[in-house]
């Protein structure tokens, strides 16, 4: 394969993973759990916002665990992927991004609470078969260093 024919490859594989991760995002925002895990693998590890510190496999593809969190959302939550980058090898990449999160809670506790926060967002693909699948999402906001271990809300880039 030519250098040029291998840099227009990975500029259409970089498209097409920019393409599932802005679909994931428009998924969050229409409530649709099972579009949202269909690019992800079976085998797939999650470092996520909420508890447990892991998640694999089945444990965090469960569509009922999505849809119970869209619940706790007034209409839609929008989820909107910023400062993104792709890097694409052979049959692997990897994303980043600064994701901003909006919506309306409805959780019984805090009906009616507006929240927008910023978190940090690292997704690992493989291809296989010709197709780009998620194998790992790791999301994170910054904790403060004061010694309370408060997690950093309100940041903003």
């Amino acid at each position: 394969m030519t250098d040029r024919t291998t840099d227009t490859g990975r500029k259409a594989d970089e498209a097409r993973i920019r393409e599932l991760l802005a679909d994931r995002a428009a998924a969050t925002a229409e409530r649709d759990a099972r579009r949202f895990l269909a690019p992800c693998a079976p085998e797939i590890v999650t470092f996520g916002l909420a508890p447990p510190l892991r998640s694999t496999g089945p444990e965090a593809l469960g569509q009922e665990a999505v849809e119970a969190w869209y619940a706790t959302w007034e209409g839609p939550v929008e989820v909107t992927p910023t400062q993104v980058e792709v890097a694409v090898g052979d049959g692997v990449a990897f994303a980043h991004s600064i994701n901003r999160m909006h919506g309306t809670k409805k959780d019984g506790t805090r009906d009616g609470l507006e929240v927008e926060l910023w978190f940090r967002a690292t997704v690992g693909l493989r291809k296989t078969g010709g197709v780009w699948r998620i194998t790992h999402v790791h999301e994170s906001v910054p904790f403060l260093m004061d010694g309370t271990g408060l997690a950093a809300l309100g940041l903003k880039p």
